[in-house]
């Protein structure tokens, strides 16, 4: 890792003692803000060693500043006044050279932490998703066992519906053969109209069994539901 720069010049340093040293720094924050970016370090340690030479580098600008002031040939002087501004430029150019590169890095950090919060965000909604599928599932399970029991009591009360009617076709040749016989033995017609009031009881028997039987496989029905 590049550490501070540890150039010390002192005060009664030349011009061109301080030109060259600042020169020096210049390449060296150059290489630094090179490999910061290349390498993608972040070291906080690297960015200040940089950062701190770069105000280093302003700080002999000044000093330049008032030392060409004072060289008395107006064209020495002159070309003076632009080496110093170069090298102003330049760790101008540097400084935000480190700036664009804390951009970077902050915007870089943001896109990681909203892909983050993204991919958070559609592990919630699958987990979601999957419970409603599970929930769906459930119920079709549910209803299929409903649909189950209702064919299988739907059955049981057709069975049952069938076989009050074969012993109602049972009843009606019994009925028939009494009759005969009672025909055939000469009895009264007062014992024929006991016959048939019987036989109208037993219909109305029959009836309210079967109605019976209707209302108990509806309750069931609606109860399976």
């Amino acid at each position: 890792m590049t550490t501070q720069q540890g150039v010390g010049v002192g005060k009664g340093a030349t011009l061109s003692e301080l030109y060259q040293t600042s020169r020096h720094i210049l390449l060296k924050t150059k290489q630094d803000l090179s490999l910061l970016e290349s390498s993608n370090d972040s070291s906080p340690d690297l960015s200040t060693s940089i950062r701190t030479n770069l105000s280093h580098v302003q700080t002999l600008c000044k000093d330049m500043d008032s030392l060409y002031r004072s060289v008395a040939s107006k064209p020495q002087r002159d070309l003076w006044k632009r080496k110093v501004e170069q090298i102003a430029e330049e760790a101008d150019s540097q400084r935000e050279g480190l700036d664009r590169y804390f951009q970077r890095r902050q915007k870089r950090m943001q896109e990681a932490q909203e892909r983050a919060e993204l991919l958070n965000r559609a592990n919630g909604e699958s987990s979601h998703v999957m419970r409603i599928f599970d929930e769906e599932a459930q119920a079709m399970q549910s209803a299929r066992n409903s649909s189950r029991m209702l064919e299988e009591a739907t059955a049981t009360g057709t069975a049952i519906l069938a076989k009050y009617s074969e012993q109602r076709d049972r009843l009606k040749g019994a009925q028939r053969k009494a009759l005969d016989v009672l025909n055939t033995l000469g009895l009264s017609n007062t014992i024929l109209r006991v016959i048939e009031r019987r036989n109208r009881v037993d219909q109305r028997i029959k009836y309210a069994g079967m109605i019976l039987t209707f209302i108990i496989v509806v309750a069931f029905l609606r109860w399976v539901r």
